[in-house]
């Protein structure tokens, strides 16, 4: 073998020479052509080296194809090959799939659900507005209801039906007409806010209040007259994550241009995190079917530096489970007149409790209430009362016997102010 005017061809077993063209796959090694070198880009086997490369170097006798891992070494003729052809791109739904990329794997239906289900307390998921005495009518009154625009987004409601959007019917109500371009407005807010600076949510003269600033903070905005009202006239020192506001003003602004133009009037320690256009005959306060309030309490031995402003600090042991056994007994509808602050004050006494829970992470413990309605001062009574019996100073039944007897003066004693919030209000 060779080329003609070369010397003859060295045995294939020696390292150099020609003869090396002949020689088989070595055990051990892999049968794929070696990667050139870094330096020097050394050519492959079937090129030659040095002086056998001619003119002809890297050509290919015809009907042969580049030799592959697995085919010995040797080009394999073209004959023995079956016919194939590369894959054409997947179409789904109209839209090419690009064949270089793998498919994903569809999330199952309904597993987003169930995760955010394990997440939540199967108690708290069923006192909210899924709660069976409130789902109906929350759905029939949000059914069609624009998103409200802010920065906590929340789920729309849906249509009827399962959530299945349906072809237009003349039969079935549509959604809600939009907002008049101008004209008297309402704009449904929420708001969150420290009530540590402020008396209390109710305007009052010469006192810095939350009512009073919304007031001048829509006074800088709107013309004419401005009415506020809120769901929840919260006291001095209560603090709120969800109090619902009707905002209501001779207006032409969208929903998302009066959420930034309020919280840039109104100081640091309130913000609207919510917006949207009410509907007809919407108010904020009578319109609510239900709060929840939740209170802090440190049981650390010492104060909490971070939580001074917003839990109450009760050092030694406190007895949880005798405190959840008391509270038992004030789910459903009662007369809470022991725990209001002025009794006969409320012309109807009797509220619905829908949910007391007891919750503890490390020294901090979350008393969490929904019902409603709520009595002046009914929340912080009843914590102060709870909190006698988790000390041992009364039996977990002295509760019930409180709450049976309507007396005021029975009832252990109110708990501060500072560590109460008002989470959400349900409509």
């Amino acid at each position: 073998m060779g080329r003609a005017g070369r010397a003859a061809v060295p045995h294939a077993r020696h390292r150099r020479g020609a003869g090396r063209l002949l020689r088989g796959p070595r055990a051990g090694r892999s049968l794929a052509p070696a990667r050139p070198e870094l330096l020097g880009r050394r050519g492959s086997t079937s090129q030659g080296s040095r002086d056998e490369r001619g003119a002809d170097r890297g050509a290919r006798a015809p009907g042969l194809r580049p030799a592959r891992a697995g085919d010995g070494g040797a080009d394999v003729p073209a004959a023995h090959l079956r016919a194939w052809a590369a894959p054409g791109p997947l179409h789904l739904r109209g839209v090419p799939h690009d064949g270089r990329r793998r498919l994903r794997r569809r999330t199952p239906r309904g597993a987003t659900g169930r995760i955010g289900r394990r997440l939540r307390s199967r108690p708290l998921r069923a006192q909210g507005p899924r709660a069976r005495s409130v789902a109906a009518e929350r759905r029939r009154r949000h059914a069609g209801r624009p998103c409200p625009v802010g920065y906590a987004r929340q789920r729309c409601a849906l249509p009827p039906r399962g959530g299945r959007v349906a072809h237009a019917d003349s039969s079935r109500p549509g959604p809600a007409p939009a907002a008049p371009l101008s004209g008297r407005r309402t704009y449904r807010l929420v708001l969150a806010y420290d009530g540590t600076g402020f008396h209390g949510w109710q305007s009052q003269p010469d006192v810095p209040t939350v009512q009073g600033a919304v007031v001048q903070a829509a006074r800088r905005l709107f013309a004419g007259d401005v009415r506020v009202t809120g769901a929840s006239r919260t006291d001095a020192g209560v603090h709120a994550l969800g109090q619902v506001v009707a905002l209501t003003a001779e207006s032409s602004r969208p929903a998302v241009t009066v959420l930034a133009a309020l919280n840039a009037h109104l100081p640091r320690e309130v913000r609207v995190v919510l917006a949207a256009d009410a509907d007809a005959g919407f108010d904020a306060r009578r319109s609510a079917r239900g709060k929840r309030y939740a209170y802090l309490i440190d049981n650390g031995p010492v104060p909490a530096p971070l939580l001074l402003r917003y839990a109450w600090h009760v050092p030694g042991r406190l007895d949880l489970a005798g405190m959840r056994a008391s509270l038992a007994a004030l789910p459903g509808s009662h007369d809470f007149s022991a725990f209001c602050a002025a009794p006969g004050r409320e012309a109807d006494p009797v509220c619905q409790l829908r949910a007391v829970h007891v919750r503890r992470r490390k020294s901090l413990v979350a008393i969490v209430i929904s019902a409603d309605r709520f009595l002046h001062h009914m929340v912080r009574n009843v914590v102060g009362t709870a909190v006698d019996v988790a000390r041992g100073a009364r039996p977990p039944q002295w509760l019930s016997e409180v709450l049976a007897s309507r007396d005021r003066a029975r009832a252990g004693p109110t708990a501060p102010a500072h560590g109460l919030t008002l989470l959400r209000v349900m409509y």
